[in-house]
């Protein structure tokens, strides 16, 4: 049943697509829908939570003495109580039960007191290498096995990776992903063909890392294209299972993960958006849903009873936000290139990256959690979106999950006259820009107070 109804979401939602005839808005494109493979969601969450697509860890023992219980483990039982939500603990190929990261390292996150997961991670630090848990780890597992041990090699994979990848996907402030940058730095170091692992990187990795905020995974759903720029086509289970590269051995190992993720995807469509905690006065959702619809809508589709999403791609000169993730691509064809002649761009069920000149106008499913706003968290609050002669240069936070703002839709913060600190959001940073989706800006504040109000109760 459950699978059944993942699917006919998908249908539902994502083939609709702009009501025949009518006029696109000025400067987007639709984005067509490609076939998707159903799933069962309830085996898809258990591969998700016990799965051994990451491969490669730390040895159990050495973990457990390391970090001790954990305050959130999903109830899990047996050798995973205690581990923390964000890894999976699972039997290495040398048979040694190892904790591995899992998908919600980056898409589960604490909100106001709990833990929810398919919320985009907004909160983890990678503006500093990670080298020195890393190869603590890697000395406490040789000094207490041996350096020739099974335990020893289970961490071997994913030691290779973060020493190879580590030192280039740090980013200049705390709360940013730099998913990209980590996706073309294993490419770099992945033979296309069978995915099998190079030592000498076959290409240039961009100096830069283009920031992104981690997407709502409930949105997923509604959606023809994943990624903020519309890139990630085809099959989204054979996109998404691309995180294995950071510890498979080869396509053999690609081909298990690949029968196992349009479960995950399955039950991923399942999620819905958390709701607004706080009361909401009706009047003023009301007026802020005739506003939305009237000036909002064309893009970011309806709510309610009969939803509506367009799934449009807007221009970058139209949209007016920072181009350099958009650009990314374009400017360096070797990863997409990779990709689409790779094992994940051949057979049935290929994925594609298909570089686009703009992104995607996201639907807006439980807006309200996913602050801070725009593709790389660089606007703080709702008010601030819709208002952009307000938006602050330079801000931070204090990172707490209950910080909210109820009147401003977002984060508490504190404006500050310069950046040079992690905890400062620097939007002067190539990829750290806060300028465009002026539309907001035609609001009155009164209309504008409203607005948010209606976006609150999605």
């Amino acid at each position: 049943m459950l699978g059944a109804w993942g699917a006919a979401v998908r249908t539902r939602a994502q083939e609709a697509g702009p009501a025949r005839g009518a006029a696109l808005p000025a400067g987007t494109r639709f984005l067509e829908s490609s076939p998707q493979r159903p799933g069962d969601p309830l085996l898809g969450y258990e591969y998700l939570v016990h799965g051994d697509y990451v491969s490669s860890g730390v040895p159990l023992e050495i973990y457990r003495q390391a970090a001790g219980p954990a305050a959130d483990d999903l109830g899990r039982s047996g050798a995973a109580s205690g581990v923390s939500y964000r890894f999976n603990v699972v039997q290495s190929a040398e048979g040694v039960p190892v904790v591995a990261p899992n998908c919600l390292t980056c898409h589960a996150e604490r909100l106001q007191g709990r833990l929810v997961v398919g919320l985009g991670n907004n909160s983890d630090d990678h503006t500093a290498r990670t080298s020195v848990p890393v190869m603590a780890a890697a000395m406490a597992t040789s000094l207490k096995y041996g350096p020739d041990s099974p335990e020893a090699k289970s961490y071997a994979p994913i030691l290779r990776s973060h020493q190879a990848i580590g030192p280039l996907i740090t980013t200049h402030v705390r709360g940013v992903n730099p998913a990209d940058k980590i996706f073309a730095a294993l490419a770099a170091h992945r033979n296309a063909a069978d995915l099998s692992w190079r030592a000498v990187s076959q290409f240039d990795v961009p100096v830069a890392t283009v920031p992104t905020d981690v997407p709502a995974w409930w949105l997923l759903k509604k959606k023809n294209a994943l990624y903020y720029n519309g890139l990630g086509r085809g099959d989204f289970a054979r996109l998404s299972s691309a995180s294995g590269m950071l510890t498979m051995k080869d396509s053999g190992e690609a081909d298990r993960m690949d029968v196992r993720f349009p479960d995950v995807m399955a039950w991923i469509r399942t999620l819905e958006a958390p709701a607004y905690p706080h009361p909401i006065p009706p009047e003023q959702t009301t007026r802020g849903r005739i506003l939305f619809e009237k000036k909002c809508a064309s893009c970011h589709g309806t709510y309610g009873a009969q939803e509506t999403y367009p799934n449009l791609l807007v221009s970058l000169d139209t949209i007016g936000t920072d181009p350099l993730l958009s650009q990314s691509y374009n400017q360096n064809p070797q990863y997409h290139t990779w990709y689409n002649e790779s094992w994940y761009g051949q057979g049935p069920h290929a994925g594609r990256l298909e570089p686009n000149d703009g992104y995607v106008a996201p639907p807006l499913d439980g807006v309200w959690a996913t602050a801070p706003y725009l593709h790389n968290g660089s606007v703080p609050t709702l008010e601030d979106l819709l208002n952009s002669p307000q938006r602050p240069t330079f801000w931070k936070r204090n990172f707490q999950n209950d910080d909210y703002d109820e009147a401003m839709g977002g984060w508490r913060y504190e404006t500050v006259t310069e950046g040079g600190d992690s905890r400062i959001y620097d939007t002067t940073r190539p990829g750290y820009g806060n300028g465009g989706h002026e539309f907001g800006d035609l609001f009155t504040a009164e209309e504008r107070k409203a607005v948010i109000a209606y976006l609150q109760s999605l």
